[in-house]
């Protein structure tokens, strides 16, 4: 006899077996979905990291930019608007003469500028003075005091902030090199030098031999005489007409435009004959500098805060390079003195008024060499109360107890951060 079946119980047996096997699948599912979900993530991982290692450096807040990141181009100087610390310069460019655009550029806070071998300002150069500098994307482009730069144009790159602008007497005198002068070519009132340079093909500066254009425009200094061409002439070191070869004499000397610079020719603005020449020229422009940075106070980048109690802070800044040394040896230890914030431009708005007055406690030098647009100095300066402006990463100046304390001119101070003349709408084509 058979056993009777139990419908139902087969019926759950079957069920419960049908439930099991749908939850593994979706169980399956799941598993794939993650599975899935981190592959994906993994893979924008690696194509964000490849896009972020194929982004153009760009300077960050509060660090000096490495060197080797930065741009070398030459060009002459064709408009300063000194007091944000910016201009044009119109590259040399092979190729490009009358299609061209200029190449607007800012300073870096920490940007140094030398002319005739010693610190200056952009004030001290001349319009079409040839200079040579090194330059960065803009740290911030919505910021940026100079517009930013789209496309490949040559004429107009968009590396246009510059941590080093210099003059040719600066450039040859910091890589400890001189002009050879080989002959001397005189038609009247003007002539030509001859004139060779050694440097590495592909260099920051000119090289090779070069003829230059010189007439009575061109400033020739002879230790501490200032002559013109007629002069040298008349006293019989050159000729009147005709010729005149000379061994390898060393000399300096300072280029601006010529007509046909396209083809990588100069004028000759000046000229120094002898190495006394040179360092009078160097000592009279560090002059103008050292009374400059006094009546304006040195430039600091802010690197650390440490708070007291009731405001009170010790603030560690350090200085920027590019100053004469006699400026940095007035930072002493138990020496007062006075902070006030500045903006990038380096531009402040009342210091003596709006300054915190303080005391320096600690003044430290780094071992290593410091990065270009960094003096290695580092100092502590205990202020009573801190100030929104004196935060890490920001642009203070500082003032020793023995710097006048005085206003900047009305055109440099400055009343709020968007308070800049001109805007950079002067450089956009209308």
């Amino acid at each position: 006899m058979k056993r009777p079946t139990n419908i139902g119980a087969t019926r759950q047996r079957v069920n419960c077996r049908g439930v099991f096997t749908h939850a593994r699948i979706h169980l399956h599912i799941h598993q794939l979905a993650r599975l899935a979900n981190i592959a994906c993530t993994f893979c924008l991982l690696l194509v964000a990291g490849s896009l972020r290692a194929d982004e153009p450096f760009r300077a960050s807040s509060g660090t000096f930019p490495p060197p080797k990141e930065a741009k070398a181009y030459r060009g002459e100087l064709v408009f300063v608007d000194h007091v944000n610390r910016r201009g044009s310069l119109r590259l040399h460019v092979d190729g490009h003469y009358h299609e061209g655009q200029l190449h607007h550029f800012a300073m870096l806070p920490y940007g140094v500028i030398r002319y005739r071998g010693a610190p200056a300002e952009l004030r001290d150069i001349p319009i079409g003075t040839v200079l040579y500098g090194r330059f960065y994307l803009p740290p911030d482009p919505e910021t940026s005091a100079v517009p930013n730069v789209k496309g490949n144009n040559v004429t107009a790159p968009p590396e246009n902030h510059a941590i080093l602008l210099e003059d040719g007497p600066s450039l040859c005198l910091r890589e400890g090199k001189a002009w050879k002068l080989k002959q001397v070519n005189i038609h009247g009132s003007e002539g030509e030098l001859v004139a060779s340079l050694d440097r590495v093909e592909g260099g920051e500066g000119l090289g090779g031999e070069h003829r230059f254009t010189i007439d009575g425009s061109t400033r020739i200094w002879r230790g501490r005489e200032l002559l013109g061409l007629n002069e040298l002439v008349a006293e019989g070191s050159w000729p009147a007409n005709g010729q005149k070869l000379f061994e390898d004499q060393s000399i300096q000397l300072a280029l601006t435009w010529h007509p046909r610079y396209l083809y990588q020719q100069f004028h000759v603005a000046d000229l120094w004959l002898d190495d006394a020449a040179m360092k009078v020229a160097a000592d009279r422009q560090r002059g103008r500098h050292v009374r400059h940075i006094r009546t304006r106070w040195m430039p600091a980048m802010v690197d650390t805060i440490q708070y007291g109690k009731f405001g009170q802070a010790t603030v560690t800044a350090t200085l920027f390079g590019g100053m004469d040394d006699s400026l940095y040896a007035d930072f002493q230890p138990g020496m007062s003195g006075k902070m006030a914030a500045a903006e990038n431009t380096l531009r402040t708005w009342w210091p003596d008024h709006d300054g915190m007055d303080g005391k320096i406690t600690l003044v430290e030098k780094i071992a290593e060499e410091p990065p270009l647009g960094s003096s290695g100095i580092q100092i502590q300066f205990e202020v009573p109360l801190i100030l929104e402006g004196f935060r890490p990463g920001r642009i203070v100046r500082i003032r020793p107890q023995n710097w006048p304390n005085v206003k900047p001119p009305v055109e440099e101070r400055i009343r709020n951060f968007e308070d800049r003349w001109p805007s950079s709408d002067l450089f956009q084509e209308k």
